[in-house]
């Protein structure tokens, strides 16, 4: 294979990935604008409140530019415009010489389920009473640490989810819960509890014969007990045994003990993207 099909098939599989994760993760509001996704969420994550190009244009770029500030403006909202290897570099120049500063610098990691390195667990219990998943409803790992599996997005779990990410808005507190439920593909929900306490959260959804990892958190009284590795390794398990051939995650970058975690399972670095702001936007959740 020369250099140009290896680099078609790199850019084909990104745009699987761009694609999947899109489906992934819906916004509470959408606009598609001549071949441009406009994404608003209250704020509630850069990818679900930016611009992201999904197919041809036809109308200028600085005329599409205009439009989108107009309406984030009504919204009373930063501009944030996702820039990823598939564009034509000539845009993020362009945001560049408006004022757009670079954000929130995010790395997209995959990995062929076949290089999948798991934490072994001790033991696996089924429940069936009330369920409908063929999913097991505890994996147990070393050190009492035991992982629940559920097949469906359930308002206990949003509502620790929030515990655990710092959510406290009334107004994405209301809205979030419906983003998540709004998810059109298989999803496998995973969390930890101590003592009835949501100590660690991870969501997997299955598109395609990929995977990919979303909401891994862990209580920070909780860390460097391989609870991230526990959830993980639990949610790749199962979505093998569903016919997952691939697996994809996206973590921020610098962030350098979860990118550890997930190299230890398997993955590798594929590509980087980023969101181009006009101003400061604060904390965000990824």
């Amino acid at each position: 294979m020369d250099t140009s099909d290896k680099t078609s098939d790199k850019a084909a599989y990104m745009k699987l990935i761009e694609e999947i994760s899109l489906n992934a993760w819906p916004s509470h509001k959408i606009e598609l604008y001549d071949g441009w996704l406009i994404r608003f969420s209250h704020n509630y994550t850069y990818r679900t409140n930016s611009v992201e190009q999904v197919g041809k244009s036809l109308i200028p770029a600085e005329e599409k530019i205009k439009y989108c500030e107009s309406v984030y403006r009504n919204f009373h909202t930063p501009t944030n415009f996702k820039i990823n290897p598939l564009l034509d570099p000539s845009f993020d120049e362009l945001l560049e010489s408006k004022g757009y500063e670079i954000r929130h610098a995010t790395e997209v990691m995959t990995m062929p389920i076949e290089n999948f390195r798991p934490y072994k667990p001790v033991s696996v219990e089924y429940e069936y009473y009330g369920r409908n998943s063929n999913l097991p409803s505890s994996i147990f790992y070393p050190n009492e640490t035991i992982v629940q599996l559920r097949d469906r997005i359930t308002d206990e779990w949003i509502e620790a989810l929030f515990r655990l990410n710092g959510t406290t808005n009334p107004t994405l507190r209301r809205i979030v819960p419906s983003m998540f439920k709004a998810i059109p593909k298989e999803t496998i929900v995973a969390f930890i509890e101590i003592e009835g306490r949501v100590v660690a959260s991870g969501l997997g959804i299955l598109d395609r014969e990929h995977i990919g990892l979303y909401a891994i958190y862990v209580d920070a009284s909780c860390r460097r007990k391989n609870y991230g590795r526990s959830i993980c390794s639990s949610i790749l398990e199962e979505a093998r045994k569903k016919g997952a051939r691939h697996a994809y995650l996206q973590v921020v970058c610098g962030n350098s003990s979860a990118k550890n975690l997930y190299q230890s399972l398997g993955f590798e670095d594929f590509y980087t993207y980023w969101f181009r702001s006009l101003k400061d936007t604060g904390a965000w959740n990824l």
